[in-house]
């Protein structure tokens, strides 16, 4: 089985994982892998906080403009970092020239798209000394893609990514068998072992916590 980070291995290395429990989720035809589609796309927020990615971004801004959205230039946008327009001034703030303090930036959703906010709106004097370009870094949503160049999740993180989708299914299992014990398989000597998916689930969690 290819370890690529590619959405069809990513699915096969979770059935696998889940031995025979695989079977509860598999479905027919077109939509055989739906239900592990979507424990990885589940997985996705809890690897946003343990394995964050960052994206240089970039838009243009106006003088007495309080936001700008962020646009579909830069893709996946979550939320701001920092900003890098005017690091490189040198002009003291004696200085007659000096184009003022610069303003504090945030993110906010509104209009269903994502703005930067501006407090104060940048002057036309500040644009005038750090230009009209403002390049920033953020914080983007992990995607995964059909192949595996899409998928913004490192491949040495591979196995964290299954694990955290193992969670999900285990987490869903004991939901659909809240008054019953599950009988689970040992991945090495395929012998039954009985234990509960929610008791599964809270060691599984726990795994991926403690993983640094």
């Amino acid at each position: 089985m290819p370890n690529t980070m590619s959405k069809a291995d990513l699915v096969a290395s979770l059935k696998a994982s889940l031995h025979d429990a695989a079977s509860v989720f598999q479905g027919e035809g077109a939509e055989a892998d739906v239900e592990f589609e979507r424990f990885l796309l589940q997985a996705l927020p809890d690897m946003q906080a343990k394995r964050p990615a960052t994206r240089l971004g970039s838009v243009t801004i106006e003088a007495n403009f309080p936001r700008v959205a962020v646009g579909v230039g830069n893709p996946g946008f979550a939320s701001f970092k920092t900003y890098l327009w005017g690091d490189g001034c040198t002009i003291k703030p004696w200085d007659p020239a000096y184009p003022g303090a610069l303003p504090r930036v945030s993110a906010t959703f509104a209009e269903q798209q994502w703005w930067l906010t501006f407090e104060p709106a940048p002057t036309s004097r500040q644009i005038s000394a750090h230009g009209s370009q403002f390049d920033f870094w953020y914080y983007a949503a992990h995607a995964i893609g059909t192949l595996a160049a899409d998928t913004t999740i490192n491949l040495q993180d591979r196995g964290l990514l299954i694990l955290r989708a193992q969670v999900e299914a285990m987490r869903e299992l004991s939901i659909r068998n809240a008054a019953k014990p599950v009988t689970m398989r040992d991945g090495f000597s395929g012998q039954p072992r009985n234990s509960t998916a929610a008791a599964l689930y809270t060691e599984l969690l726990k795994q991926f916590e403690a993983t640094r």
